[in-house]
């Protein structure tokens, strides 16, 4: 059984991990949405149990990557909230955070996509479409990611 220095040392740890202990962000987004752990939970793709252990610092990590961004999402949208906004508005928020696809690298899928087609737009004003699908021809086999960027600003596409 834990003791309460246990629950300490694992505070600090997720201090350390998170900038702060996980109760004090999940308390912090669920008053300010006005929600329930137990919803918060189902919007960020974790158990109510896993939730409610790592509040009360009986566990300290996430281990799934997209859950932790999920919640580090729903954390920065809360952070200057004062009064919960109505419920509608907080729906479609846990909806969107929910619902959001993410990568192996933690960034939100939309927003890579908007970084690729700016990155694409600029290289369509360094070299022509025929140098661009050379390039993404020979980068290809070693990196397959900035291949795609240079096809797509070989091809025009948005």
């Amino acid at each position: 059984m834990a003791d309460a220095a246990d629950f300490t040392a694992n505070r600090e740890r997720q201090r350390e991990l998170y900038g702060a202990p996980l109760g004090e962000r999940v308390r912090r987004i669920t008053t300010g949405l006005g929600i329930s752990q137990a919803r918060l939970a189902r919007a960020i793709g974790l158990s109510p149990a896993m939730l409610s252990q790592l509040v009360s610092a009986r566990r300290v990590k996430i281990g799934d990557p997209a859950v932790l961004a999920r919640l580090h999402a729903l954390d920065r949208r809360t952070a200057d909230i004062r009064i919960p906004p109505e419920p509608k508005v907080v729906e479609k928020m846990l909806a969107d955070v929910s619902g959001a696809r993410w990568n192996w690298s933690g960034a939100h899928v939309s927003a890579q996509r908007r970084v690729q087609a700016v990155a694409a737009d600029a290289m369509r004003g360094v070299a022509e479409p025929a140098r661009l699908a050379a390039a993404a021809a020979m980068l290809g086999p070693g990196f397959p990611e900035l291949a795609a960027v240079l096809r797509q600003a070989a091809h025009g596409r948005r």
